[in-house]
């Protein structure tokens, strides 16, 4: 038995909207006899006949009604499903599952995903703070479609594309400039720094350690745009990656002598994994926006 296929429905379908084979044969650009052919195959696939051939004009039998009707609707979700897939591969619609390691929050996320919306407003976003274990979790389990965070030894079956480097330093909200600060001008002093489950104050932490040096940690705070309203205009400094300070008046980044280990941030993917037109689309816009931010190259 031959399987039904799309073109016997809308044969199917021609016939009864016609009234008879000649016409729908005419309308379909096939002969009459090849569109009889293919009726006859679906009724012995269906194992009924559809049509009433009795009469002068040719019309559905009970059966028949009924298969018209589920065939109708299944030609119209199908037309639906190709324009949706249109509509995704052009992106005038879509779904983008971003998650991001919380310091990228305080610089990178916000100007991309606004420029990321302005060039495709239809495209709807989902934005996930997490950190780095919980991030390649979720893209190993399709929850996530792409993640920012850092590349310097990413998970099995997780694939990073380096962007660019971040380099942490005390960040003050009052005078500094590009000449170094000895860390050891940091004993005793106060600190505003991320809370203590943040890689990035562990990163600090034992960069302290290692360097002999107990600042006082005066404020901790669980995001990275807290610290940054924090210090502005006050007394307290942190440390946090000197692009914080991009496009924000008030903010002084001061590095640290000897510096803090750089890190590479990069785009994580799913190793093999389907890549959606919004995720090419945004990795995409993702290396034109670091360009044009001047990020050091990884």
């Amino acid at each position: 038995m031959a399987p039904v296929e799309l073109r016997h429905l809308r044969y199917l379908l021609a016939v009864v909207e016609h009234g008879g084979f000649t016409r729908a044969a005419e309308a379909l650009h096939v002969s009459q006899p090849t569109l009889s052919q293919q009726i006859r195959q679906l009724e012995r696939a269906v194992g009924l006949p559809l049509l009433d051939r009795s009469g002068r004009t040719v019309r559905a039998t009970d059966a028949g009604e009924v298969y018209v009707a589920h065939a109708r609707r299944a030609l119209s979700e199908l037309a639906a499903a190709d324009r949706a897939v249109r509509d995704v591969r052009d992106l005038s619609r879509g779904h983008l599952r971003l998650g991001v390691t919380p310091t990228f929050t305080a610089y990178l996320v916000g100007p991309l995903l606004a420029a990321l919306h302005a060039r495709h407003p239809g495209l709807d976003l989902t934005v996930r703070d997490a950190d780095q274990d919980r991030i390649a979790e979720a893209l190993l389990a399709d929850e996530l479609d792409v993640g920012i965070a850092f590349g310097d030894a990413p998970a099995s079956g997780i694939a990073a594309e380096p962007l660019f480097r971040e380099t942490l330093g005390v960040v003050t909200g009052g005078g500094g400039g590009p000449v170094p600060l000895p860390v050891a001008e940091l004993a005793g002093r106060d600190l505003a720094l991320l809370a203590g489950d943040f890689a990035t104050r562990a990163r600090i932490d034992t960069y302290f350690a290692a360097q002999g040096v107990s600042p006082r940690v005066a404020v901790e705070a669980d995001s990275a745009l807290a610290l940054i309203e924090i210090v502005r205009g006050g007394s307290l400094a942190t440390v946090l990656p000197d692009a914080v300070t991009l496009d924000r008046p008030g903010l002084t980044p001061v590095p640290l002598d000897p510096p803090l280990p750089h890190r590479t941030a990069a785009l994580l993917t799913r190793d093999g994994g389907y890549r959606s037109a919004a995720s090419r689309a945004f990795a995409e816009l993702l290396r034109t926006h670091v360009a044009a931010r001047g990020l050091p190259a990884a």
